[in-house]
């Protein structure tokens, strides 16, 4: 597959803003700027971030095992989900597909970039429906959005489904690996090699713990990184947030993500007890959704007890069902202690 016949023609004959950080790439150590305009007294911010994150995208890089250009970075994954519609999607043309129930930020960047889309649902196991997908597909499908592991059911998508996606459809395949630290497979990162139309989206979020920065990444082929280059804004991540990362990355993980998983498989075993929950779905996220009596009104319960969880009763094949992220054990002790009080 030529992933250049892909990207929207006119995205390759555009000039990318270049600013005065573009064009100075020399050591800064010593140096006198005068060439951006800015306020010359030091607050720690006064001068503009590195509009390529060189520093934290090479850390970034050998976390995740990728070449530096095979990698770009955005104000949070939605950003980077709508640099996507914009590079491969012609607005009133083209159409997008989704795999519902899912993340609801595919749809409304379709909305908000003006691209028509399909849903093909999952099925009862919350697998993607191949078949279903490839009878859907038309020559203006440009992107499948697949979720894995899903949210909102936490579940990962096999991957000989993605894998024949990938090598059935001649259009780009998005997996959205959000929630991938917590799961007990390799992310498909690992595979760009194979796959010039697959585009792997992450985020510090959620395992790093760092949600309030906003910093999301695609990793894919290096002509879709350059296409989105292109577009982004010339200062898209901010000095604080490249700070905070690198301080993050430098100095690891921890025991967060055991101590994650390790609540989760006992917050699992436990919900299982109480006799209003119905179903516990297995989950590869930090988080697990169950279904109960009454969706709407446990939800409400439990609110009023001072615990607010997630109602996704109104999503496709997630009748009467909260999605309960894991907490610290004192939390989840506490959630516990709350769903004993109820009838």
């Amino acid at each position: 597959m030529k992933v250049e016949k892909l990207i929207r023609p006119w995205i390759n004959s555009l000039q990318a803003y270049s600013s005065a950080r573009d064009e100075f790439v020399g050591e800064a150590g010593g140096m006198v700027f005068l060439d951006a305009n800015e306020n010359p007294f030091e607050t720690g911010v006064n001068r503009y971030p590195d509009p390529r994150q060189r520093s934290l995208k090479s850390l970034l890089a050998k976390n995740k095992g990728v070449p530096e250009d095979q990698l770009i970075l955005g104000n949070g994954s939605d950003e980077i989900l709508d640099l996507l519609f914009r590079i491969f999607c012609e607005p009133g043309q083209d159409n997008v597909l989704l795999l519902p129930p899912t993340y609801g930020m595919y749809k409304v960047l379709a909305d908000i970039n003006r691209v028509d889309y399909q849903e093909v649902a999952l099925n009862k196991k919350f697998q993607i429906d191949v078949e279903g997908i490839l009878g859907a597909i038309s020559d203006r499908t440009k992107m499948v959005f697949v979720c894995s592991p899903n949210n909102p059911t936490g579940n990962l998508i096999r991957p000989e489904l993605i894998e024949a996606l990938l090598t059935g459809l001649n259009t780009v395949v998005v997996v959205d690996e959000a929630y991938i630290d917590f799961a007990a497979a390799p992310s498909w990162s690992n595979r760009l090699k194979e796959f010039p139309n697959l585009v792997v989206i992450q985020t510090l979020s959620k395992a790093y713990g760092l949600a309030g920065i906003r910093l999301g990444m695609a990793m894919a082929h290096p002509l879709v990184i350059e296409a989105m280059n292109r577009i982004k804004p010339p200062y898209n991540v901010n000095q604080l947030t490249q700070q905070r990362a690198i301080a993050r990355l430098e100095s690891g993980l921890g025991t967060e993500v055991e101590q994650i998983l390790e609540e989760r498989a006992y917050l699992a075993d436990q919900l299982n007890e109480f006799p209003f929950v119905e179903e516990v779905f297995p989950s590869e996220a930090n988080f697990i959704l169950i279904r109960v009596d009454d969706g709407p009104g446990r939800y409400r319960e439990i609110l009023d007890k001072g615990i607010v969880l997630r109602d996704r009763s109104k999503q496709l094949g997630c009748e009467n069902t909260l999605r309960i992220t894991v907490g610290t054990a004192a939390e989840n002790k506490l959630l516990l202690n709350v769903l004993k009080q109820l009838q």
